[in-house]
């Protein structure tokens, strides 16, 4: 058996000495949605560091604990605070939380991440969905030999966000009255922010919104046969002729401030979406 299968099976079989519970969908919690673990009515609640083949958490505001349990009547495995490329992880470490999702039964995904704006029309503070990714971290967890019960060869990307989730989240947004806008995401490796140059350059192949994360776990997520939906919040303005020092405290403040809405349109998509 691979050493990839074989990490998944000991994750897997830790968890049932904790748990019986079956997720429907699994969820990552980023900046802006730690708090909405809290909201789950737990089965169970386990730290990474406690799962086999667990990587922890370093980043800021991101917690570190597997939650599983209801919220919105659905069966959800919630990872409350992610785990980045940029701390040191491999590719496939940072995404087995994944792999270990859809081994637990969740056959969906939902994501949420911090972003910054590059596209004018889009301000600090708005909600984005994901219709479409570019990925420029420089690396792919998929590289390597390929294990055919997890995926094929070759997955293909021609929907990497389903369309219909993407539909439904829309019609949650407008039931509820929050502004959702459709956004190209790019994703680079950090920890670093971008040049000047650089935003000029991601917004000119295509890209409204750039992050550190994301782009990993959906690959890893359609390799597997998931359906994916993601969902992020602009936390600053990044223009090339009109660039300030970043604030750390104030990106984050900028997350928090949009977690109530960030919630209603989860917890919306959930009570409504068919997974």
């Amino acid at each position: 058996m691979s050493q990839m299968w074989n990490q998944i099976q000991e994750a897997v079989a830790y968890i049932r000495t904790k748990t019986d519970f079956e997720p429907e969908i699994g969820l990552i919690l980023g900046t802006g949605l730690g708090e909405l673990g809290e909201q789950i009515e737990a089965d169970c609640i386990i730290p990474y560091g406690d799962v086999p083949n667990f990587v922890e958490s370093t980043a800021t505001s991101h917690e570190g604990k597997l939650v599983l349990g209801t919220l919105a009547g659905r069966r959800v495995m919630a990872m409350q605070g992610r785990v980045h490329y940029y701390e040191g992880y491999s590719m496939q470490e940072i995404t087995l939380p994944v792999r270990v999702m859809k081994a637990l039964g969740a056959n969906s995904l939902l994501i949420s991440n911090a972003v910054g704006g590059m596209n004018p029309h889009m301000a600090a503070g708005d909600i984005t969905v994901i219709s479409d990714h570019i990925n420029l971290m420089g690396d792919n967890p998929l590289i390597g030999s390929n294990d055919d019960r997890l995926g094929d060869r070759f997955p293909d990307m021609s929907e990497p966000y389903s369309r219909d989730y993407i539909n439904t989240m829309e019609e949650v947004a407008l039931e509820v009255g929050i502004s959702l806008k459709r956004a190209v995401y790019v994703a680079v490796a950090g920890p670093n922010l971008e040049s000047g140059a650089e935003y000029r350059f991601l917004r000119t192949i295509g890209a409204d919104t750039v992050g550190m994360s994301t782009v990993p776990e959906n690959l890893v997520a359609v390799h597997g046969g998931m359906k994916v939906v993601a969902l992020q919040v602009i936390t600053d303005n990044c223009f090339p002729d009109a660039l300030k020092p970043a604030n750390v405290e104030e990106i984050i403040k900028v997350a928090n401030d949009a977690q109530p809405r960030l919630v209603s349109l989860v917890t919306g998509f959930l009570a409504k979406a068919e997974f």
